[in-house]
């Protein structure tokens, strides 16, 4: 199993797919507080739709709380100011995906702790700033899927 690690997120729409996501591929999705949203957000279940009542989220005080309870054998970030790509990681089964919120991306203490576990997924253009949120997760699942063939 691999987990999804969404730190602060702040769209429900996005949490929703991503939890649709980790039902459909047997990931655990694990929710970091504060979110800009309740869990019982119409617009959260409405992009989950009947996957939400089978994903059973572990929900985290904050990121220490987090690391207290940590599962994951190893984690990655998601930044666009990773130097590695998301197919450059070596994955293996059980390590973690973490990403941050859709308006700030990751905190920056946390990107300059873990500079060697940044990943990025590249993207051609000179207009962008960053992914959907739910692509992103999807885009960095499916790598580490295709890597560990667990499908």
């Amino acid at each position: 199993m691999f987990h999804i690690i969404l730190h602060q997120p702040e769209i429900p729409q996005n949490t929703g797919s991503i939890g649709r996501l980790c039902v459909n591929n047997g990931v655990q999705l694990h929710l970091i507080h504060p979110l800009g949203f309740e869990t019982s957000d119409y617009y959260l279940r409405r992009a989950g739709l009947d996957y939400w009542e089978k994903l059973e989220p572990t929900h985290y005080d904050d990121w220490n709380d987090f690391l207290a309870r940590n599962p994951a054998k190893r984690l990655w970030f998601f930044s666009t100011k990773g130097a590695r790509r998301h197919t450059q990681a070596p994955w293996a089964y059980g390590d973690g995906l973490v990403f941050g919120r859709e308006t700030v991306g990751l905190p920056a203490e946390l990107l300059a702790a873990h500079p060697e576990s940044l990943v990025r997924i590249p993207m051609v253009g000179d207009h962008h700033r960053s992914l959907n949120l739910a692509q992103a997760a999807a885009i960095g699942l499916y790598e580490a899927l295709r890597q560990t063939e667990n499908w």
